[in-house]
Parts: structure tokens; C-alpha cells; sequence
């Protein structure tokens, strides 16, 4: 890679350097005027920082550039220069996205500076002027563009992608890569990046991908971020209190590592909930407050307030959300966005702050917020207000409070990040998805909790993801610091959180991985061969083999010790390696044979259980069930892996399941009861008697010592099966030749043991690691040969008939692969292997809508209830999607025979909503007695008419293709159809 300043010397400069060297050539070469950036500068309403002066320069000399910088450090500066430089050269710039929010907000903030007649925005359900010089898109869509060799990309100089850093997205990062190395080759590229760690390595690839790239880094905030924790004041309606993080000799811009706290926050927390002296008095020697009034049980303080119970200082509490917001607004650090990773807790924050009586705009803000959302709601049917919850939503953001999460109606998410733009807005109660790139500044940001949910389980948050969410607290311009704080809870720890906060290791993963859909378009345009050589060029590959290189030195260690290890275990009677094998043979030999008689008495217990019959009366000799018991049922259709459950009754006159756990070694039958006809085992009375029964019966047995019933033997009493080792001829033949090695009798054969013991324990880690090795190499394009298999395999891709070199012929595409090449959806096979078997062939509009939405639907929760299928379960949707799910099953166990990750399972979780929708049925028909906030509903929709715009195109009959189109009309209308451009 060349280096900031312009010279070639590769790996010599680190990003540091080369940011300072880029300082100094930037303040040569500003001497004069007449280039391009300062045309730039002399547009703009403010002095660029140096790193942003150095990227754009680099812009100007022909370069790619990598911008790695905190959120709110002016990253798209560079991109607007990149802008400015193709309208100047007359050429294009496509400046992409990870999301439509962020391409809308960024398509009018170019609008603004550039006029609507040069500035375009297509986001798959939006298209305005896509053919103007500068076009903002998502990613997804310039992905697309270079599949189909649109005409679009002509005459295109500079692509800039912000927030590239979302590559490393487990779902839809792995086509912010296809779109880096499929650029043509003279498009400067412009990425721009939150801080990572590993920005020089990211560089690193962009260089051989892309051609000279310079690496731009700064770790510098241009706006100082103070850390605190807020915690419960003492007395029950007290204002919480904001205590600095940090101890007060700490620069909050360069804490290091692992920075001291504040001592007055150590001393709240070291006091809080312990238990007090015996003498009452704390640790610290001052009285405790965990005393009570004399002679009172259950002593309250005044306001009703408990001081603490049997000599326990007081539990801090969590401070109410209202209250935070309350104390923060009383230091003047408003706004904030306060994060909680919960959709139901944010709605549940603002109602807490509506039931407090919070208010926190005056009266003109009140009125100007009431004139801008009616304004930016015009559009939406009256008859509808009601079921999307409008008034509430409205009355808290007349108060200056709102809620902002995936679940929220577009149009009310777009209405709140434009109130809180204006200032009008003071607290928003967001979820995570705010910290993408969205501009939405505050002053402070809070975090309710640093432990968040991602699908499977709680997971503590990341320093990435705390410096992401932190990094929107301090308005660049307005503030001269930010605050981020930490709102006090369960398991909290201020010295972790000081970790947390000043950590600055967040490296960047590839999550690249081959498609069905890239692996056609790969063929088609390049061939196999070549598109293999592409693959290997992949950031995953990149990392991958970088990775090799270390454990290619922890095997050639490996090695070094083995070589060590075979010298120390030489022994000059013989081959100690020999000697070393047979013991083994023999281990082995004692475990088999051990296994084998642990099986034989496994199958003797679950023998005693299959021979047992209703009237039984049994002992369990062993386990937790020991005793006596009566088999009621013996369970012979209720059988597990461990043979039959029995129901028994115990001499408690308990009824239970007896299982193998409970009897390992087997049960014994010691007589018999007639158990009545008429026995209800539910019955305390018919328990009781059957019980006494029992008791009895086995008084009778006890009698009778010298007799068993049925003459059973008893499992679990006698010495039990042996293995059969003493008589195993093998086993014999092992250990003589054993004896008979001349290693056998060395003095010094148990030194050489271990030794050998070690090599042994080694040469299996080594073995192990080269395998890890093995399978590094060449990952991702074994991947993609394991894709086209399958792809071969439902022909989608074929042979030739010219035989190559290694006799087979060149891989082409199909027919069917043709139009697999235009189905872009993650479920992109199975939507192929639907519309190729026809189906969905037959449905009308509304059911072709709800079939597709099986195949993008992920529901947030399983829901054990069979969901409502329109037309019943013999109607022709219902037999389409129990089509859908054989074909579903079917290509999964395609996938799994490959070794390939399975396809999604389908979700008919939405089928009914979306056949009312584009049945035509108003929202609040749609809605009712289902979960579905009317948010999640709109956006799923919207990847329904994405899927349904494809079909449209790539469907392989009209009559199909023609539905497709009749459903997208269906479904887009009203609130789906909604967009804010």
C-alpha cells in the first residue's frame, strides 16, 4: 500500500504515520489555490479538520481512500467532496447506504446543496431521477446495477460507501464486498468507517482489490465525551444523581487503558447493599444507615422510605426513567437519546413520562411540533389514526418525548427524527437501530442497561457497540462536550464500565459468504475458473489466510517440541514408539471390552422394565426411586430412548413415571396386586387403598423370605457382569507382547512413558491445527464449488460438452439460471425452486402475496399456535404453501448433504395479514388479533413487494409474471406505500 504522503514503500508506515505525513504534504500543498478542494473549502461554512483535508486530497491526487473516524467526526465530508469532484469532472457518483433511512436523509441533504435536478435516490421501492449525475442508493441496488451490466453505471467515477463498516453484518454484509470487487477498476472509491482497530489491514485489502488506496485514521472527537453514571437518590422521590465516571485527574479524550473511577462513585457503590458492623457501622467506620427505629419491626423513614433490613446498608435502586430524564433536563443535558434494547420498553418509557407529568417543550414548540406532524401525516387515511395509536404518539410529542424503534410506522419514525433534528423533540427512547448512521445528535446519550438481547440470549455490549452508541452524544457546532451516561442497575460494575468505555479494540470481520444468486452471476460473466480466482480476493479470504500465517507458526512450534519429545522418549532397547503403540492397543482394548459389558447390563435393566406388566409390585434397588413401587401401566406406548416409562404408585400413594434414571440397575418383581377395574388414579381416596394394598402385599412377601414371586433375580444385588477381560484372547495376546518387548524391561521405561505421552498429546493438537489450516486455504472458493454443486445438481448450472483439462466440461448457465440471476432475495434458491415447479402457479393476487411472505418473514418469537391459513386447509393457498415447505425441506437437505448452511425455515406467521392487505382490507382489519405493530407490518410488506418486483421480472411464465405485478400494486398502497420523499 502507498503511504498517506505519497510514497510507495509498502507495510513501513503505520495509519499514524501516515495520517501526520499526510498532514504535512496537505499544508504544502493548500500554499496556493485553484484546486478543486479549495473550491470545496470555500463553499462550505466551516474549516475542515486535518484528517478530513488529508482524505480529500487524496481524492484530488486519483486515490481510493479509507476514512476510519468516531460517529459525529465529519466522515461524510469526504464523501461530499467526492460529490463535488464528479459534478466538476462531469461524471457520476453513486453515494451508498446500509439502509433507506440513512439514503433518504442523505438524498435531501444532497438535494439541498446540489438542486433536485442533479441529485437521484433509488432504494428498490423508491426511484426519483436515477439517471442524474449524483444517485443515492442503497447497497443492495448498486449490487444489482453490476449483475445486470446496467446502463446506469456508464461515465461512473466515484462510488462513496458510508458506514462500510456494516460489511461485517451477518445478513447483508456480504454484499458491500461483491460491490468492492466487482467496481470497475478506474471508480475511485470512497469508504467511510467508524473507528476499527483494524483499519490498516482493511486498507490493506482495499489496496489489492481496489489499487492505491490511502488510509486515513483519527481517534479524535471533535466534540469531548464526558462518561457518568446516574444513580437513585436516597430518599424515595429524590432527583437522581449524575456521578462522573472517571476520577477527576482523567482526560476523557485519551482515558487509556483501564482508567481509575471516580473514588465518590467507588465509595456508593463499595457502600451499597453490604452488610453493616456489628456495631452498626459501615466499613468506613461511619454509622450504617441499615439501623431501624427502636423497637419497630419493619421501621419505615420518612416518606415511607426503608432504611435497610437486619443490619444491611440500603439496596441502591434503579432509578424510574422519567426521573433520569427529569435530572438531566435539570443539568441542562437535553437532548438525549435514551437507549433500551427493548421495543415495549421504549413504548413503556414514554408512558412513564407521560404519567409523570414530564413536560419538556414550551408552548410555541408545542404548537410548532402539533403544525409539522400534521403536516408530514397528511397522507395518511383518517380511518386508520386510531389503530396506529396517533393521538397518544402525538400528545407525548407535544411533550418533547418520543419513541424510536423497527416496530414504529415509517412515517412516524422519519417525524421523529426530524423533530428531534429541529430541537423540538428533547428525549428520544430509542433501540439500537438508531445509532446506524441516522443524524440524530444529541447532547447526551444514555444507556439503560449494557446487556442487550440478540435472538438467542443476552449478550453484554461490545466496546464497538458502545462507542457506536455513545458516539451521537455531542452536537458537533452546538456543544462543547457530550455526556454519555450509564443509568444504574442489577450486576452493574463502574470498573468494568471504565473498561468498556476506554476500550479501543473493535476490529472488522468479514462476513462474506457465496450465494446462489452470485454464484450464477459469476458463471455467466467470468466462468468458474475465474470466478473462483475473484472469490479468493473476497476481505473473508483476506483475513483468512492472514490468519494461516499465525498458526502456520504455532505448527512449526508444534513441530520444533515433537522432534524435542521424540529424543527424550528414545530408548536404546528398542523402538520405544513401537512399545508406546501397544499400550495403547491395550487401553483400547479394556475400554471396548468395558463398554461392552456396560452395554450388556444397560440392556439386562431395560429388559426388566419391558417384562413389566399392569399389577407388578417392584423393588428399585437403586437411584432416586428407591423402594417399593406398584405398576399401574407399564408403559409399553410411552417408550424414550431408554425403553418404557412406567406409571407406578409409590408407597407414598404418589403417582409417577418411573424411567431407567430413576432404576439403572433394573427393578425386580417381588409379587402382584389386583388392581381394581374401576381405579382412578386422580382419586386421594382410591390412592390411599391401593397403597394399603401394597403394603399388604409386600408384608405377605417379607413372610415368606424363601420364595421370590415369578423367581426374578434381583439386578443391582449380586457382584454384577464382569467385563470379559480376563478371558479375552486379544487382550492376552496384547499384553504378552508387551512383556516380550525389549523396551518392557528399561530401567528407565516410565520417564520414556511420559515423554511419549506428551509427543502423543501434541501430535494430536498438531494434527488438529493443521486441519484448521487446511480448511482456511481457499475457503471461501471451496464454499462457492460446494454452491455450484448444488446448483448443478437442480440445473440451474450445466456442463458442457468440451471437455477441459481435468475432463470435464466448462460450467454454464441454464436457462433457469438465467432468471435465478435476477431473484436477489437471501432465500434466493428457494424462491428459484418455487417458481420453477410452479408452485405458486394458480394463486391470485393476494394468495401469490402471502405464499412470498413465507419466504422473507422472520417472526420476533415462536409461536406455538397453528397459524390462520385464508381458504382453509384444503384451499389452494393452503396446498401452495404446504408445496412451499416439501420444496423448502427438499433443498435444505440438498444443502446439508453438500455441507452447505441449511436455507431459513419459512414463518406463516403474517400469511393472513397480507392476504387481507392486498385483499383490500383496511389496516385495522388487517391487525386486529394479531402482535404485529403496525411498523413491523409495514416493513415486512415492503420486502414482500421487493420479492414481488422481482418475480415480476424473472418469473419464468407471463401468467405468473403478471400476478406478481398485480400483487406488488396490491400490497403497495396506503401505509405501505407511504415515503417521505
Amino acid at each position: 500500500m502507498s503511504t498517506a504522503d505519497g510514497s510507495t514503500e509498502p507495510g513501513v508506515l503505520s495509519p499514524a504515520e501516515r495520517y501526520a505525513a499526510s498532514r504535512a504534504r496537505t499544508a504544502r500543498s493548500q500554499v496556493g489555490s485553484g484546486t478543486r478542494l479549495a473550491e470545496f473549502r470555500s463553499e462550505l461554512g466551516f474549516e475542515l479538520d486535518d484528517f478530513q483535508v488529508a482524505a480529500c486530497q487524496a481524492l484530488e491526487d486519483g486515490r481510493g481512500v479509507l476514512v476510519a473516524a468516531p460517529t459525529g467526526a465529519g466522515k461524510t465530508v469526504v464523501g461530499e467532496f467526492a460529490v463535488h469532484l464528479a459534478l466538476a469532472q462531469g461524471g457520476k457518483a453513486f453515494y451508498t447506504t446500509p439502509i433507506k433511512a440513512l439514503s433518504n436523509q442523505k438524498y435531501a441533504d444532497l438535494v439541498r446543496r446540489h438542486g433536485v435536478e442533479n441529485v437521484g435516490l433509488l432504494t428498490g421501492d423508491t426511484t426519483i431521477n436515477g439517471e442524474a449525475p449524483v444517485v443515492v442508493m442503497t447497497t443492495e441496488v448498486l449490487r444489482n446495477m453490476l449483475y445486470a451490466g446496467s446502463r446506469t453505471l456508464e461515465g461512473l467515477a466515484f462510488v462513496v460507501m458510508d458506514e462500510v463498516h456494516y460489511l461485517a453484518d451477518r445478513f447483508r454484509g456480504p454484499v458491500w464486498e461483491e460491490v468492492i470487487i466487482h467496481l470497475a477498476d478506474h471508480v475511485q472509491l470512497v469508504s467511510l468507517s467508524a473507528t476499527v482497530s483494524n483499519a490498516e489491514e482493511f486498507g490493506d485489502w482495499l489496496e489489492m482489490v481496489r489499487g492505491d488506496t490511502a488510509v486515513v485514521v483519527s481517534e479524535r472527537r471533535p466534540v469531548p465525551l464526558w462518561q457518568h453514571v446516574v444513580v437513585s437518590a436516597r430518599e424515595p422521590r429524590g432527583t437522581p444523581r449524575l456521578y462522573d465516571l472517571y476520577a477527576g485527574h482523567v482526560d476523557p479524550t485519551d482515558p487509556g487503558v483501564n482508567p481509575p473511577i471516580n473514588p465518590e462513585l467507588h465509595d456508593v457503590f463499595r457502600t451499597s447493599g453490604r452488610r453493616a458492623d456489628d456495631d452498626g457501622r459501615s466499613g468506613n467506620g461511619r454509622r450504617g444507615s441499615g439501623q431501624r427505629g427502636p423497637g419497630d419491626r419493619g421501621y419505615r423513614g420518612r416518606g415511607g422510605y426503608r432504611p435497610g433490613v437486619a443490619g444491611l446498608a440500603p439496596q441502591r435502586r434503579t432509578p424510574p426513567r422519567f426521573a433520569v430524564v427529569d435530572a438531566l433536563d435539570a443539568d441542562a443535558l437535553l437532548p438525549a437519546i435514551y437507549f433500551i434494547f427493548s421495543r415495549a420498553g421504549c413504548e413503556g418509557a414514554v408512558q412513564q413520562c407521560l404519567t409523570a407529568g414530564l413536560r419538556l417543550t414550551s408552548p410555541q414548540e408545542e404548537a410548532e411540533i402539533r403544525r409539522l406532524v400534521e403536516q408530514r401525516t397528511a397522507t395518511i387515511p383518517p380511518e386508520d389514526l386510531d389503530v396506529l395509536g396517533y393521538w397518544s404518539w402525538l400528545q407525548a410529542l407535544a411533550r418533547g418525548i418520543a419513541a424510536h424503534h423497527a416496530g414504529l410506522l415509517p412515517v412516524f419514525k422519519e417525524t421523529v427524527e426530524d423533530l428531534f433534528a429541529r430541537g423540538l423533540v428533547k428525549v428520544v427512547f430509542a433501540t439500537e437501530t438508531l445509532a446506524l448512521g441516522i443524524n440524530m445528535p444529541a447532547r447526551s446519550v444514555v444507556l439503560e442497561k449494557l446487556v442487550k438481547w440478540d435472538g438467542t440470549a443476552h449478550q453484554p455490549v461490545t466496546p464497538g457497540e458502545y462507542t457506536q452508541l455513545t458516539g451521537r452524544a455531542g452536537r458537533r457546532g452546538i456543544d462543547v462536550e457530550g455526556h454519555a451516561v450509564v443509568v444504574d442497575h442489577t450486576g452493574l460494575d463502574p470498573v468494568a464500565l471504565a473498561g468498556l468505555a476506554s476500550r479501543r479494540t473493535y476490529p472488522l470481520r468479514s462476513s462474506f459468504r457465496p450465494t446462489y444468486n452470485m454464484a450464477v452471476n459469476l458463471v455467466s460473466q467470468v466462468g468458474h475458473d475465474r470466478a473462483r480466482e475473484v472469490l479468493e480476493t473476497s476481505f473473508a479470504q483476506f483475513q483468512a489466510d492472514r490468519g494461516v500465517v499465525g498458526l502456520a507458526k504455532q505448527a512449526q512450534a508444534h513441530a520444533e517440541a515433537l522432534d524435542g519429545y521424540a529424543q527424550a522418549m528414545a530408548c536404546d532397547r528398542g523402538d520405544f514408539a513401537q512399545y508406546m503403540a501397544i499400550r495403547r492397543q491395550i487401553s483400547d482394548r479394556e475400554k471396548e471390552l468395558s463398554r461392552a459389558a456396560s452395554g450388556a447390563r444397560r440392556a439386562e435393566a431395560v429388559a426388566s422394565f419391558e417384562n413389566l406388566k399392569r399389577g407388578d409390585v417392584v423393588e428399585v434397588p437403586s437411584g432416586r426411586r428407591r423402594g417399593f413401587v406398584l405398576v399401574l401401566d407399564p408403559g409399553h406406548d410411552d417408550r424414550s430412548f431408554d425403553g418404557p416409562r412406567p406409571t407406578v404408585l409409590t408407597q407414598e400413594k404418589q403417582v409417577k413415571k418411573l424411567t431407567l434414571a430413576d432404576a439403572p440397575g433394573g427393578v425386580t418383581v417381588v409379587t402382584r396386586v389386583k388392581i381394581p377395574k374401576a381405579f382412578n388414579p386422580r382419586r386421594p381416596d382410591a390412592r390411599r387403598d391401593l397403597a394399603s394394598t401394597m403394603r399388604n402385599a409386600l408384608g405377605a412377601f417379607r413372610d415368606d423370605a424363601g420364595t421370590r414371586s415369578h423367581g426374578a433375580a434381583r439386578p443391582g444385588r449380586g457382584p454384577g457382569r464382569r467385563s470379559d477381560a480376563a478371558s479375552d484372547k486379544e487382550l492376552a495376546s496384547l499384553r504378552s507382547r508387551l512383556r516380550a518387548h525389549p523396551c518392557h524391561s528399561c530401567p528407565d521405561r516410565d520417564d520414556h512413558a511420559r515423554w511419549a505421552e506428551r509427543h502423543d498429546q501434541l501430535a494430536g493438537e498438531h494434527r488438529r491445527l493443521v486441519q484448521r489450516i487446511e480448511g482456511r486455504t481457499g475457503s471461501v472458493a471451496r464454499i462457492f464449488d460446494k454452491t455450484c454443486t448444488v446448483l448443478e445438481t437442480l440445473r440451474y448450472l450445466d456442463r458442457s460438452d468440451d471437455a477441459g483439462s481435468d475432463g470435464r466440461g466448462e460450467l454454464q448457465v441454464t436457462a433457469d439460471g438465467a432468471w435465478l440471476r435476477r431473484v436477489y432475495a437471501e432465500n434466493d434458491l428457494l424462491l428459484a425452486e418455487c417458481l420453477r415447479r410452479g408452485t405458486w402457479d394458480g394463486l391470485d393476487a393476494p394468495g401469490l402475496a402471502a405464499a412470498v411472505s413465507t419466504v422473507v418473514y422472520s417472526g420476533r418469537r415462536e409461536d406455538a399456535a397453528e397459524p390462520y391459513v385464508p381458504g382453509g386447509p384444503h384451499g389452494r393457498l393452503a396446498q401452495a404453501l404446504d408445496a412451499t415447505v416439501r420444496v423448502w425441506s427438499e433443498v435444505t437437505d440438498l444443502e446439508e448433504l453438500h455441507g452447505l448452511d441449511a436455507t431459513g425455515p419459512l414463518d406463516l406467521g403474517i400469511v393472513a395479514p397480507v392476504h387481507r392487505w392486498a385483499g383490500g382490507k383496511g389496516l385495522d382489519a388487517v391487525l386486529r388479533g394479531t402482535d404485529l405493530a403496525a411498523g413491523d407490518f409495514v416493513r415486512w410488506c415492503k420486502q414482500v413487494v421487493d420479492v414481488l418486483d422481482q418475480l415480476a421480472q424473472a418469473a419464468p411464465t407471463p401468467a405468473l409474471r403478471a400476478t406478481a405485478r398485480k400483487a406488488q400494486h396490491a400490497v403497495l398502497r396506503g401505509v405501505v406505500a407511504y415515503s417521505s420523499v
